[in-house]
């Protein structure tokens, strides 16, 4: 079995969902502490033809909670939503698949729980449901009860407990495993690295690594899919 383990990100990038794409399972990795200056929180959209960072409001941000008891902030939430709606349809009205990828923001957002960490995990299985990625997703916090463990432990112990045989991580991933720590554990260790993907903004030059929200703007699910093939194991 195939299995990823990753913080869950606010509609995340491209590779994120690439690496839902290349797995079996997913883990969202919720009881970790939170990073401040992150992505699960925030990520970027195209504004007047740049990219613009957009970021839910959260109560006492602080790297020594984690992220499954970081809370939004309710009494700055309706007022950023408001905003934040509206700047989206201000720079993607015109984009043909705009009715599409406004309803999902809207069914993500209107409600949010009170965590962040949910928040996050219900923008990524919202767009992967949209996509039609067939992905078993499960909670850390819910099931695994080895929060004393760290780094490679804790994630060589999850593996572990699922029979997965190939553990799979962005390239920046590189950083913090080694093929070694897996091999002995009779696992795979895969880095995921995204290939070229280019399509047009409106008449813009071209902005990487933005939000799957601009992904699902400009192109049809079809379309997606063949970018979402485009990743390497290494």
């Amino acid at each position: 079995m195939r299995l990823v383990i990753m913080q869950p990100y606010l509609f995340p990038y491209i590779g994120y969902f690439q690496l839902l794409k290349s797995c079996d399972k997913f883990i969202f990795y919720d009881d970790v502490n939170f990073i401040k200056g992150g992505w699960i929180n925030r990520n970027r959209i195209l504004v007047n033809g740049k990219d613009h960072m957009f970021s839910v409001p959260l109560k006492n941000i602080s790297s020594y909670n984690l992220i499954n008891q970081t809370e939004i902030n309710k009494n700055q939430y309706t007022g950023w939503y408001s905003k934040f709606l509206k700047t989206v349809e201000q720079n993607y009205k015109k984009a043909p698949y705009f009715y599409e990828t406004i309803t999902i923001i809207t069914e993500v957002l209107d409600e949010p729980p009170e965590y962040i960490s949910d928040l996050a995990s219900k923008s990524i299985i919202t767009v992967a449901s949209y996509l039609k990625l067939p992905i078993d997703f499960v909670t850390s916090s819910t099931i695994y009860n080895n929060s004393h463990l760290r780094a490679a432990e804790r994630v060589l112990d999850i593996c572990t407990k699922e029979s997965a045989s190939i553990y799979i991580n962005t390239i920046a991933g590189k950083e913090l495993y080694t093929e070694e720590e897996f091999s002995r554990n009779s696992m795979h260790l895969k880095f995921l690295k995204t290939g070229d993907i280019t399509y047009k903004q409106f008449n813009n030059e071209f902005i990487p690594w933005l939000s799957i929200i601009d992904l699902m703007m400009f192109n049809p699910i079809k379309v997606i899919h063949q970018f979402l093939d485009r990743y390497e194991l290494l």
